[in-house]
């Protein structure tokens, strides 16, 4: 590499649960590399996948405490009085700050998954 050339570093999540907290995980990270000026993609794989399906990014469980449900909930209620963005809200911000969402094509076959599910 030439001496002072500017470098653009770049970084890949792999996202490969649909859990909740796991989602989160990767887009709140994502959106900060991209803060800093990174070039960022998030890789979804096997369950992470699901995520990306058609109304299904919010509906992953916790992947502790779940309680039948009622461990998400309590989580949501302090999210929203901590003013946490939606997942819906950072999946949107990552995109328009330029993050690259990619689906892994053979979990897409393996889950029978078509593009126009995603």
């Amino acid at each position: 590499m030439e001496p002072n050339k500017a470098t653009t570093e770049r970084t890949t999540i792999i996202l490969h649960s649909g859990d909740m907290d796991k989602v989160y995980s990767a887009l709140i990270i994502g959106n900060g590399a991209l803060a800093m000026g990174m070039e960022v993609s998030i890789y979804f794989t096997f369950w992470g996948l699901q995520r990306l399906t058609k109304g299904g990014l919010e509906k992953g469980p916790l992947s502790k405490m779940h309680m039948l449900g009622l461990g998400k909930w309590m989580i949501g209620q302090r999210m929203k009085k901590a003013n946490v963005a939606s997942l819906e809200k950072l999946m949107a911000d990552f995109k328009d700050l330029g993050g690259k969402v990619i689906a892994c094509e053979m979990t897409m076959e393996i889950m029978g998954l078509k593009r126009e599910d995603l």
